[in-house]
């Protein structure tokens, strides 16, 4: 009986020893594994098309995901996008059509993309499942697609009259929100290799009629798309941005006996210290200062388009090494502003913002949802210097209690009234008190 337990024992040893012998097996292969979630090229300066942080999904939903058209390989393939994607053969048709006059062919489309696969692999943050040939179509059709878009829209090329895709205003203002989401781009150097080699010799260039596309909707002065006539890009998304970003402003220094910079109080508050905000005009939302007491901010519309392109482009800067947080901090700002909807109104009546995207409730949601689970450092935000100078002409003393005294009596006619009146029963009052003190110290 000994023995049988000492073999027993020996035998449920060696099955032990087997199981973590395996496991240890699957362990060290996975030391190699390669990360597809996140790669590990996703740190690079060259990785630029991001999958959202699932915080920021949870925060604002659906407004990073396309709605009619998928571009790249993120979106490739579902279901409610294959509407358009029938559509895409038909523009590549057109494409081929007027570009075989000049010995051009489909299979010319593939060579001029295939070499820049890898380095367009590398520019999205997760390990794309396709084959070389899935990918290259993929770019090669999402990218001819959207060339001869922005053509059509820019009446370089001829345009169907009765073309769904461009007479039907639903499918445009749909166009024009996909077209800008994180997750809905590619490289912007595969669109420019696609069209050099379908360009016409008087084309605009391909920037041009990006934001000739887009302006359709943001409606920027004609000398500001030329401005920008010939910026390079990492994508759509991109090129819209940089197209925003203010000139270089003075770094903020830090002056002695100032306590570090932090966010600024909601416009309600900022008012009763007699801080004030008007509008002004500059090419860009983005340029904003702070003088004698007032906050010059240009004037910014909200509707549907805006509102993705800010939640879009915070989560670009967000995910991008290389990137500057501009748009983050912008959108800290209107958050830092903005706590309810009377503060929406009160900007809304000072025409810094133009408010299309519902109430002032619904606007004010909005903006607050911009500013959650964002990283943000105030010290070095280009924004650092007009944060300090508020706070400090905030607390700084005196003009703030006349302010103040001003808000509360003299807000409204009605307000100054009854402070007038009251004033007036204060002065009677003294009279008589002091006539009748008289009547005691020197009777008659």
């Amino acid at each position: 009986m000994k023995n049988n337990s000492q073999t027993t024992a020996e035998q449920h040893n060696i099955t032990i020893w087997e199981i973590k012998k395996d496991r240890l097996t699957a362990m060290q292969h996975k030391l190699f594994d390669t990360p597809k979630l996140l790669s590990v090229a996703a740190g690079r300066t060259t990785c630029s098309i991001f999958k959202v942080p699932q915080t920021l999904v949870d925060v604002n939903g659906k407004s990073y995901q396309p709605h009619i058209i998928s571009v790249g390989p993120f979106h490739h393939g579902k279901a409610q996008l294959e509407m358009i994607e029938e559509h895409k053969w038909r523009f590549l048709r057109q494409l081929l059509d007027r570009t075989k006059a000049k010995g051009i062919v489909l299979e010319d489309y593939l060579r001029a993309v295939q070499p820049l696969e890898v380095m367009a692999r590398e520019c999205y943050s997760e390990t794309i499942p396709y084959s070389t040939d899935e990918f290259i179509e993929m770019m090669v059709l999402d990218g001819c697609f959207i060339i001869e878009l922005f053509r059509k829209f820019g009446e370089v090329v001829e345009v169907d009259e009765h073309d769904p895709l461009i007479k039907m205003s639903w499918i445009v203002s749909f166009f024009l929100r996909d077209l800008i989401r994180l997750e809905n781009q590619i490289p912007f150097f595969v669109l420019e290799c696609l069209f050099e080699l379908t360009k016409t010799p008087r084309s605009p260039t391909l920037a041009s009629l990006t934001l000739g596309f887009f302006n359709l909707v943001v409606q920027r002065p004609e000398n500001v798309l030329k401005k920008y006539a010939n910026i390079k890009a990492k994508h759509l998304l991109d090129l819209l941005r940089l197209t925003f970003l203010p000139p270089e402003l003075e770094k903020s220094t830090k002056q002695e006996n100032r306590p570090p910079p932090h966010v600024i109080h909601n416009i309600s508050k900022l008012r009763r210290a007699g801080i004030k905000l008007k509008p002004h005009e500059a090419e860009s939302f983005l340029v904003i200062s702070f003088k004698n007491g007032v906050i010059h901010m240009p004037t910014i519309t909200i509707d549907d388009f805006m509102s993705a392109f800010l939640l879009n482009v915070v989560a670009f800067e967000q995910c991008h090494s290389g990137c500057s947080t501009h748009f983050t901090t912008y959108v800290t700002l209107l958050d830092c502003l903005i706590n309810t909807s009377r503060d929406v109104g009160y900007l809304c009546d000072w025409n810094i913002i133009e408010n299309y995207f519902g109430t002032d409730a619904e606007a004010a949601t909005l903006i607050n949802n911009m500013g959650k689970d964002i990283s943000f450092d105030i010290d070095e935000c280009y924004l650092a210097r007009l944060f300090d100078n508020v706070n400090h002409h905030y607390h700084s003393g005196w003009h703030v209690q006349w302010a103040s005294l001003k808000y509360t009596y003299f807000n409204s006619p009605w307000s100054f009234l009854s402070a007038l009146a009251a004033f007036l029963l204060l002065i009677l009052t003294i009279a008589q008190t002091a006539y009748t003190i008289l009547g005691y110290v020197r009777p008659p």
